[in-house]
């Protein structure tokens, strides 16, 4: 970990997307931001682990944890990045955003303030990881902990808030695995959808170009 803190501070890590490789695999970064204490590792946990912890333990800086998954056909090997979200470790945001293909930004239920912070944490992204697209980056919102019997913010409001910005919806329990599997996978499918929109096609008026330049039957007939 403190290796990872090490190259973040150098400003050397940096997941670079790798649309395609010749073996047929592709390569995604999710990186989760909000508020600390809303779930962010949990989430990842559960997702990459099949495990749970009552404990918490804040992330310090950033951590990662990798899964291979085969998606509609298609190898995938997905980098998830937990975030830490105290201002503290802000300045890593550059580092750490960067190459990123999808954005899930968690907030806990029962927190009116974590939800109210998700727009910030939006534009924190957007400005740190400088997408090519930003208009059509895309997001997740995931509110977390609804196994909790002290909801204060309602469906509703998640709704409402994802509807006005382009972004899809999810309620999830990391303890009781509610929703956890379908949030990500979710994530993981846009981000393919996404990366593959965002590949450059063949410039094929170039090549038309150079044809008609180098050895045409125009050239052929000219006499000199």
């Amino acid at each position: 970990m403190l290796r990872i803190l090490d190259a973040l501070a150098q400003d050397e890590v940096e997941v670079q997307n790798v649309p395609l490789d010749m073996t047929g695999k592709s390569n995604l970064k999710i990186i989760l931001i909000g508020n600390s204490g809303v779930g962010k590792s949990a989430l990842m946990n559960q997702y990459v682990n099949n495990r749970f912890s009552n404990q918490y333990r804040a992330t310090i800086g950033a951590d990662f944890l990798t899964k291979e998954m085969r998606v509609d056909n298609r190898m995938v090997t997905v980098q998830i990045w937990d975030t830490a979200g105290t201002e503290r470790f802000q300045s890593l945001g550059a580092a750490l955003y960067r190459g990123s293909d999808c954005c899930l930004i968690v907030f806990d239920v029962t927190s009116p303030t974590s939800f109210h912070a998700i727009d910030a944490w939006r534009t924190e992204f957007l400005v740190q990881a400088d997408p090519s697209n930003p208009d059509h980056f895309p997001f997740v919102v995931i509110g977390n902990k609804t196994d909790l019997a002290d909801r204060q913010v309602p469906p509703r409001q998640g709704q409402e808030w994802c509807k006005g910005h382009g972004a899809q919806y999810f309620e999830t329990s990391a303890k009781e695995s509610v929703n956890v599997e379908e949030a990500f996978l979710y994530a993981v499918r846009t981000a393919l959808k996404n990366q593959k929109e965002n590949e450059l096609p063949p410039d094929l008026n170039s090549v038309q170009l150079t044809a008609e330049g180098h050895g045409g039957a125009h050239e052929d007939k000219c006499s000199c």
